[in-house]
């Protein structure tokens, strides 16, 4: 049985992490969450509702680190156009639509509070 590399296995995240920053929907991501979380500092909000707000946007990043991993695992299996390539593809995109909706209406309920 293979021993267990903390150090290994982060370098591994490390460089999904970088991947990620390559992909440009990700980017568009950061870009607009990185300003949410920091605004957090400014907000008179609780603790809870801060924390939950904050948890509601790294919810999307990592559905979209998702998206990205059924993405590039479909495209490895196939290059050709094919339905269930469609359907995988399309649903994740949809769990990424999903974390968004959810993330404008953890705001919303927070900030109109």
């Amino acid at each position: 049985m293979k021993q267990y590399n903390f150090f290994k296995n982060s370098k591994y995240a490390v460089e999904g992490l970088l991947v990620l920053l390559r992909e440009k929907a990700f980017q568009i991501e950061v870009a607009i969450i990185l300003p949410l979380l920091i605004s957090l500092i400014f907000l008179n909000l609780t603790p809870l509702q801060k924390s939950i707000m904050a948890i509601s946007l790294f919810i999307v990043l990592i559905t979209e680190a998702l998206n990205t991993a059924v993405e590039y695992t479909v495209d490895l299996v196939t290059n050709e156009w094919r339905e269930f390539a469609k359907k995988a593809k399309d649903t994740a995109s949809a769990a990424v639509f999903l974390s968004i909706s959810q993330a404008v209406i953890v705001w919303a309920i927070n900030l109109l509070l």
